[in-house]
């Protein structure tokens, strides 16, 4: 047996005792689509756009999501013909559900929000979101971290400076209205991150950590190409989450199919390529309410299955695992403060 094919065989043997260890399953294929939006009260919800609209499904399971008699509603329809609508986010605060897109034609693409009573309920007409200098923006999420309310997303610095998308992030008043300046968090600026034109960080996605640390998990590379994958932003102990020198970024990709393009000691994907675009699957779509120990958690992304050509149009979405990966240390050199942080990462599964 040569050296690849017994390491690949001793990395499936390791997934079946893991999975026995921590509970979980290899990837399950949920149904073709892109971008994934899970969140979870007693039902499984998911947004997505198509036809002109935004959909919401609801199932009993993860897997249900993808079921031909599943419940899906249209909640939302573009009736301004503002143009393509990309990446709905769910989320709830104070029993309240919105969901976060971007619409828009080429560089006019900007954040709107929705929100309605129950996530089937009735949405209310589209909001433009005021985020801070008006630019280009997409994949944004809300969350609440320690009191705060939070948006994330990616965007470009301006229309005239456009060759890479960043991550920016602001404070939030309520899930529909933007207080004070953006802050730029991520660059895409690591070797890693670099193959693809334009350079891109995007689709950020919030959890807390069993320690309490922020982490703000996002897509690396181009979504067209095989180099797409998963890589971590973790908020120090205490940090100030507008100060981009108190985020430490992952030394590599954390899920992805490109074994150089790893962290050291994180493995790349069997059976799946450019795995990104992912939701953590928590209580009430709540950043705060992860599992700790050794529980498997849950989460989304899509990817292509190996043996296709990879594209957009062969992207599904999939169903995989992680648990908390401890004392992994963020190192970075040549910048202010702290030069390491050690804390909580993710061990993915498919």
């Amino acid at each position: 047996m040569s050296s690849r094919r017994q390491s690949a065989a001793i990395r499936l043997v390791l997934c079946l005792v893991l999975s026995c260890l921590f509970d979980f399953t290899l990837a399950a294929r949920v149904r073709d689509g892109a971008d994934p939006t899970i969140k979870v009260g007693n039902t499984y919800y998911s947004a997505e756009s198509a036809g002109g609209g935004i959909y919401v499904r609801a199932a009993s399971s993860l897997e249900g999501l993808g079921a031909a008699n599943v419940r899906r509603e249209r909640v939302w329809s573009d009736t301004a013909n503002r143009g393509d609508i990309w990446a709905p986010d769910m989320s709830t605060d104070l029993g309240r559900t919105y969901i976060h897109f971007s619409s828009g034609k080429d560089a006019a693409h900007r954040m709107y929000v929705i929100s309605a009573d129950s996530p089937l309920g009735k949405y209310s007409t589209e909001t433009k979101l005021a985020l801070p200098d008006d630019q280009w923006a997409i994949d944004g999420t809300f969350f609440v971290f320690e009191g705060r309310g939070w948006f994330v997303w990616s965007g470009w610095e301006s229309e005239s400076k456009n060759t890479e998308q960043s991550l920016y992030i602001c404070r939030m008043d309520s899930p529909s209205q933007p207080i004070g300046k953006r802050y730029i968090i991520s660059q895409p600026r690591e070797g890693w991150e670099q193959g693809d034109r334009p350079l891109i960080n995007e689709s950020p996605q919030a959890i807390v950590d069993p320690d309490g640390q922020l982490h703000i998990v996002y897509s690396a590379n181009g979504s067209w190409g095989n180099k797409y994958c998963l890589a971590d932003l973790r908020l120090r102990k205490g940090g100030n989450p507008e100060h981009v020198w108190d985020w430490y970024k992952s030394n590599g990709c954390l899920f992805g199919s490109h074994k150089d393009r790893m962290m050291n000691g994180w493995d790349a994907t069997l059976y799946i390529d450019g795995p990104g675009h992912h939701t953590f699957a928590l209580t009430d779509g709540d950043v705060n309410k992860s599992p700790g120990g050794a529980n498997h958690i849950p989460f989304v992304f899509h990817a292509v299955e190996k043996g296709k050509p990879y594209s957009w149009e062969n992207r599904a979405w999939f169903t995989g695992s992680f648990v908390w990966w401890s004392k992994t240390t963020y190192s970075r050199t040549n910048v202010p403060g702290e030069p390491n942080n050690t804390g909580y990462s993710f061990k993915f599964f498919e």
